[in-house]
């Protein structure tokens, strides 16, 4: 018996409307237990969803979040992240999409 397509709302972000994006790129990144990524922000709009572990998510100057598989995020472009780390005891796995404009690489810029 097939069964009916169920759709879910993970998230809506708003982008500066004098951004074109042109491409979409995406990467699964998998960070280990204790991993914590660096300060570091997107040239480039860049939107996620974890699909295993937990993450603990922070842009600059706003309350941290605990992300769980399944939950969508949103990082501007331009906004130092100051935390996006594993929060867990197992591996943590999401996808993120950049979205890019037409002679735009660079996806992540690390910061000190």
């Amino acid at each position: 018996m097939k069964q009916p397509i169920f759709r879910k709302d993970l998230f809506t972000a708003i982008i500066d409307g004098k951004r074109t994006v042109a491409k979409i790129e995406s990467q699964e990144i998998t960070m280990d237990v204790g991993v914590d990524a660096p300060l570091h922000l997107h040239p480039c709009p860049t939107m996620g969803v974890v699909t295993e572990g937990t993450i603990i998510f922070e842009i600059e100057g706003e309350q941290s979040h605990r992300l769980q598989v399944g939950d969508a995020f949103y990082e501007p472009a331009d906004v130092r992240v100051t935390k996006f780390n594993n929060g867990g005891d197992t591996p943590a796995k999401f996808i993120a999409f950049y979205l890019l404009g037409e002679n735009e690489k660079e996806t992540v810029r690390i910061l000190e």
